[in-house]
């Protein structure tokens, strides 16, 4: 496989990702497995979520792909390595960066994680299974960048968001 098409592959499944997130999101979490996701939507005293369980499937796919397209360096290798991608970013923007599960990064001044922030606090605005709006990661609908351009950037040092 060529150079061209491994970084096609790995770039055209991080970017899926973010529709495959929000079409689960949107449909099973606030559906069917509702009964896990629950826990993300109410606050409580744990450090884990039923919700975590999550990372468990999606990194056991990005696992299977990568050991099973190993010994070629095939498509199943790259997808797998699109997802692990994917994964990493949510990690870090979702659960550091907006959550503050791990307090090491503050708040930004950055317009894009600033209308992420505001579009996922309006997710967690409702605490039930129906009524959430924004159900994707790192897509930001334009109403929310117009919102973090028009307020002022933070001045105050300390986490972005608590866990909502």
């Amino acid at each position: 496989m060529t150079t061209l098409a491994a970084v096609g592959i790995t770039t055209a499944t991080f970017l899926g990702m973010e529709f495959v997130a929000w079409f689960m999101h949107k449909f099973v979490l606030h559906g069917a497995l509702w009964f896990l996701h629950r826990s993300h939507h109410v606050r409580h005293p744990h450090h884990f979520e039923r919700n975590d369980f999550f990372f468990l499937f999606y990194g056991a796919l990005s696992m299977l792909c990568i050991i099973y397209g190993s010994p070629t360096k095939d498509w199943r290798f790259w997808v797998g390595i699109g997802i692990a991608a994917y994964g990493s970013v949510y990690f870090f923007v979702h659960d550091v960066l907006i959550h503050g599960r791990l307090r090491f990064w503050r708040k930004s001044g950055n317009a894009y994680l600033r209308a992420l922030n505001m579009a996922h606090k309006m997710h967690h605005k409702t605490t039930g299974r129906d009524g959430s709006q924004e159900f994707g990661m790192l897509w930001v609908s334009p109403r929310y960048f117009a919102l973090a351009w028009r307020k002022p950037a933070p001045k105050v040092r300390g986490r972005i968001s608590s866990h909502q």
